[in-house]
């Protein structure tokens, strides 16, 4: 508990560092495009339209797809915004995941000359990829507009799971970078396991017609939490998903302390050690 609080007040302490390293590292990353930083709204795009094609048209047989509305006696959802608005999440866990694991490892000679704690080293990389996720949540939800889901009482629970998002994200790298700065092979493990996190999701697929059992199963997935918050908040599905689903909510802010207090404390107890592993 006590390398869990002295994260966080490292975090805090060093936000404004955390916030300016971040953005110069989001303009370095693309200093040599042309089209700079617009790529990292158009790399996203592309991967939506590719899986809208396949999962909504080509399987389909070309007749375009609708979802069961969870919300009983409402009409069926559209795939393609039930699509972008869980997919959403995954742009900004995925890459924020495989990058933010390596970021300490990947600098350790430049951080051994720093002053300023190794534990906003991932919070540099993940808030590089939060920038291009808020621009993509006004994206979508200017998509809901167009497409029949206006904005709704329920899009107030939004930044809840955006908060949700991020929390869970952080926590998530803060274990895998110091895993992965101990033992390179965790990198290569994460990349493989994350190609299948992603069909283990409800992001491409529904869960509705699942037996129950795989129901929960899939739940222990806190991702299956944060797609299903983002579509009750931009579709109104689901309603107030955090309250109507308050033992999920509780299981998933468990998970996440229990995730992040594991991580705090194996960084607090070897980063004084990981220039030994370079």
């Amino acid at each position: 508990m006590k390398s869990a609080i002295t994260v966080l007040k490292e975090q805090f302490k060093h936000f404004n560092l955390i916030r300016r390293i971040s953005l110069y590292e989001l303009r370095n990353n693309n200093n040599a495009n042309y089209l700079g930083l617009a790529w990292e709204i158009i790399s996203p795009v592309i991967q939506i339209a590719i899986y809208w094609l396949v999962f909504g048209y080509l399987i389909s047989g070309g007749e375009g797809r609708t979802i069961p509305n969870p919300t009983p006696g409402e009409p069926d959802l559209q795939f393609f915004p039930w699509l972008v608005s869980g997919l959403i999440i995954w742009m900004f866990f995925q890459p924020a995941a495989t990058q933010g694991a390596k970021s300490i490892y990947s600098r350790l000679r430049l951080l051994s000359k720093m002053n300023f704690p190794m534990s906003v080293i991932p919070n540099i990389t993940i808030f590089s990829k939060f920038y291009p996720h808020l621009i993509l949540v006004v994206l979508t939800i200017i998509l809901m507009q167009v497409t029949g889901y206006p904005v709704s009482i329920y899009m107030l629970q939004l930044p809840y799971f955006m908060v949700a998002t991020f929390a869970f994200t952080y926590a998530f790298v803060l274990l895998m970078t110091t895993l992965t700065t101990l033992i390179r092979d965790i990198q290569l493990l994460l990349q493989a396991t994350l190609r299948m996190v992603l069909y283990l999701t409800p992001i491409l697929w529904v869960s509705q017609g699942l037996p129950d059992f795989l129901k929960i199963l899939m739940k222990l997935n806190p991702l299956y939490y944060l797609v299903e918050g983002y579509r009750a908040s931009l579709m109104g599905q689901n309603g107030w998903y955090f309250i109507t689903s308050w033992d999920y909510t509780i299981y998933f802010w468990v998970v996440t302390a229990i995730i992040f207090m594991i991580g705090a404390a194996l960084h607090i107890r070897f980063r004084r050690h990981f220039i030994d592993f370079l």
